[in-house]
């Protein structure tokens, strides 16, 4: 009997043990290791994924998208779902236009959520759905587009697998343009089997941005461009189109062109804006600014002669002219017209250094533009204690420093606009608020402004470096210019960069334009390969813009 309930006592204490292990086990599971094995249980139930948030347009003046984002779809897998891998990768393959060994990584991923493809067209993603394979779900998800092709390609920029702007505006614009992304949870059942999907985060939408850009004068100047790059062959080109009035930009085109939704073959080169990151020595474009300093500081008249030599001598440098010439008497407005290397040297000689150095800083060489596009270059232009005994034989011709398109384009405009530097103008609104137009501040007096910009007429009248352009109806002003490329310490005997920058009406101007071209093979002087694509510019520009002919 005492065995027996030695027995019990035994089992009943076994029991109680048990019992002890038990409700202490409970007690740490929940009260120590319970908050821990609830968020595994929530992780392993729930998915939170990324919903981007639709990036901003860009916008041409009309209002036309040059780069838009739409709605699209994100597959994903739930690996441990798919019951026949192999089969339904063949199958999402085929839909995809993926490789089936692509879409079998996807499926067979250790992980309980993979993505299989990104940004997909939603009748796409509808073809997937169709198909019902177990364990393949969509999300929301945008893309971008470039609905005019290549059109201001370099201008408008890329955007990376990220979203995130990788050059150009796409990336200037980057904080306007881009969305707040948003995320949604998906919930899963103890299976997995999706329950239901969460918002947790609402997704916003970027803001547009409207350009200055006309889409038919840049589709014309890309043309033109086009034309060029096959006629001359040349390292690259660009062309920057203006209302003067306004400064802002009608037309920024470069060459070669660039599909921004497909980047795969272009070097860092192509991607390029050259209108502000292209460094050249402009060469005779820069007269007009040693004309207009010598006027404005009341040196010289546009009916002033010199009795120019055939050359003349700054230091150790030997200037003449691009033909040889005897000894002749010219105005200045002569020395623009025939574009001499001797006479803008004379005039640059009698401003004199000082002088000078203002005049170059007053123009707005050397620094930034302003113009709303990212990364603008300042070129590289000598302060005055930098100076040379042979710099004042190289400045007054555009040699010896270096600038943009953008930076000639806004002296010019300065010229045009009755002596007001203004900063050009990209952007005409954000969001639905305008950008205002900028005052600018004035450089040279009305009536300086008048003087070159009729002695500039002389370019493209007969004797002039570009006379054989004409536009019927317009009278027609600029400068040609033709200047060797700096290399090693000297200058190029055989690379030029061929340039013109105009504007018409003469004297009420209401377009200007520049035609920048590096390096052209065969031809290589402004008038012959730069000036002919500035009149095909203004022929089409100025009836299309309402322009009434004289």
């Amino acid at each position: 009997m005492r065995l027996i309930e030695r027995r019990i006592g035994l089992l009943f204490a076994g029991f109680l043990v048990c019992f002890l292990i038990v409700i202490v086990r409970a007690f740490w599971l929940q009260g120590v290791e319970g908050s821990k094995l609830a968020s595994e249980a929530i992780s392993q139930q729930t998915e939170t994924v990324t919903v981007p948030g639709l990036r901003g347009s860009l916008l041409d003046r009309k209002g036309h998208e040059l780069a838009a984002s739409e709605d699209a779809a994100t597959i994903y897998a739930t690996p441990y779902q798919v019951k026949d891998p192999p089969k339904a990768a063949r199958e999402l393959a085929a839909v995809l236009g993926l490789k089936d060994s692509e879409v079998l990584e996807s499926l067979t991923a250790e992980s309980g959520f993979s993505y299989v493809a990104q940004e997909i067209g939603l009748g796409t993603a509808k073809k997937v759905e169709a198909l019902k394979i177990e364990g393949i779900g969509e999300l929301p998800a945008s893309r971008r587009t470039y609905p005019q092709g290549e059109m201001a390609g370099q201008v408008i920029g890329s955007v990376g697998s990220e979203g995130q702007g990788l050059n150009g505006l796409e990336q200037g614009e980057e904080s306007v343009l881009r969305g707040e992304d948003g995320e949604r949870r998906i919930v899963r059942d103890a299976l997995g089997d999706p329950l239901r999907l969460e918002t947790v985060k609402e997704a916003s939408d970027g803001e547009n941005v409207q350009l200055t850009l006309d889409p038919l004068i840049q589709e014309k100047t890309e043309r033109v461009l086009a034309e060029v790059g096959e006629t001359y062959s040349p390292k690259g080109a660009t062309a920057i189109v203006v209302d003067p009035r306004s400064s802002e930009i009608l037309a920024m085109a470069n060459w070669p062109p660039v599909d921004p939704s497909d980047l795969s073959e272009a070097s860092s080169e192509d991607l390029m804006n050259r209108a502000t990151s292209f460094n050249y020595e402009p060469g005779s474009t820069f007269k007009a600014f040693t004309v207009s300093a010598a006027l404005e500081e009341k040196l010289v008249t546009p009916t002033s002669s010199f009795v120019l030599p055939p050359t003349i001598q700054v230091a150790d440098r030997t200037i003449e002219d691009a033909e040889p010439r005897g000894t002749e008497t010219l105005s200045v407005g002569e020395i623009l017209a025939h574009s001499s290397n001797v006479g803008a040297v004379t005039i640059g000689l009698k401003l004199g250094a000082d002088k000078f150095s203002k005049w170059i800083e007053r123009f707005g060489f050397g620094r930034k533009t302003g113009v709303q596009f990212p990364g603008e270059e300042i070129g590289i232009v000598p302060k005055l204690d930098e100076y040379s005994g042979s710099t004042m034989g190289n400045l007054p011709i555009g040699q010896g420093a270096s600038v943009t398109p953008m930076q000639m384009i806004a002296g010019y405009n300065a010229i045009a606009d009755g002596g007001m530097l203004r900063p050009p103008q990209l952007i005409k609104k954000v969001g639905e608020e305008a950008v205002h137009e900028p005052k600018g501040h004035r450089v040279i007096s009305p009536a300086v402004a008048a003087e070159v910009r009729e002695m500039l007429e002389g370019v493209l009248a007969p004797g002039g470096t570009a006379s054989e352009v004409s536009v019927p109806g317009y009278t027609l002003a600029g400068k040609t210019g033709t200047a060797q490329v700096a290399e090693n310490g000297g200058y190029s005997e055989t690379k030029f960069v061929a340039s013109f920058i105009g504007f018409a009406p003469a004297q009420d101007p209401q377009l200007l334009a520049a035609v920048i071209v590096d390096q052209p093979q065969g031809e290589i002087y402004g008038g012959s390969v730069a000036a002919p694509a500035f009149g095909q510019i203004a022929a089409f520009a100025l009836p299309y813009l309402g322009v009434a002919p004289e």
